[in-house]
């Protein structure tokens, strides 16, 4: 979730043997617009090979002046089955100061996550050409729980039909932030969604 709309100044490298490389000058949007004339900052690189792939990406908050990172495992276990893990971890020191924008408190425009670090993980079945089931879950800093489990078919190419649960337990940090995070107030949260994608 977040507000990721943002104004780029971009290079990517491609080696063509698998290792990529991305930097970003970046604007940011809403209440994490950049407030000088100093940008965002975001690098990452990536190694891709048969097996799967391993991600890392880093990010600066200039208004902030915070840091946040992630890096990602991808394994393709078979034709069928590939899984993925992931940590993050981001400084909140400013962030936290109530002097801050109030919107921001915790969290920032690169870490999105409660607290200062986060996990995730999950993967995709393909039970043939059209039809994957995806699974992931999350645990942060705060206690937060979360876990999404979604169904894709392809109708025809091109058009992608998705019916997914999601599931939130609100751990104990944003309770005790509510006053900031004045949405934590259910314990238990559970939502879905029905999407179709029309690709042309």
């Amino acid at each position: 979730y977040g507000n990721f709309d943002t104004n780029v100044v971009q290079y990517y490298f491609d080696a063509g043997n698998g290792f990529s490389a991305v930097v970003s000058l970046e604007e940011g949007a809403g209440a994490d617009t950049i407030d000088s004339y100093v940008p965002h900052v975001v690098g990452g690189v990536k190694w891709t090979q048969g097996w799967g792939a391993i991600t890392g990406v880093v990010a600066y908050d200039s208004n902030y002046e915070e840091v946040a990172g992630k890096v990602r495992l991808d394994v393709n276990v078979s034709n069928e089955l590939s899984l993925f893990a992931m940590v993050g971890y981001g400084s909140d020191n400013n962030l936290n100061d109530p002097t801050n924008n109030i919107d921001a408190l915790g969290r920032g425009f690169y870490k999105q996550w409660g607290g200062n670090w986060a996990a995730w993980g999950g993967g995709t079945y393909k039970f043939n050409e059209k039809t994957s089931f995806n699974l992931q879950a999350s645990y942060d800093d705060w206690k937060d729980i979360g876990v999404a489990a979604n169904v894709a078919y392809t109708v025809v190419p091109g058009l992608t039909v998705t019916a997914e649960v999601d599931w939130q337990r609100v751990g104990q940090g944003a309770i005790d932030n509510q006053s900031v995070w004045v949405n934590a107030t259910k314990k238990d949260n559970v939502g879905g969604l029905l999407r179709f994608q029309r690709d042309f």
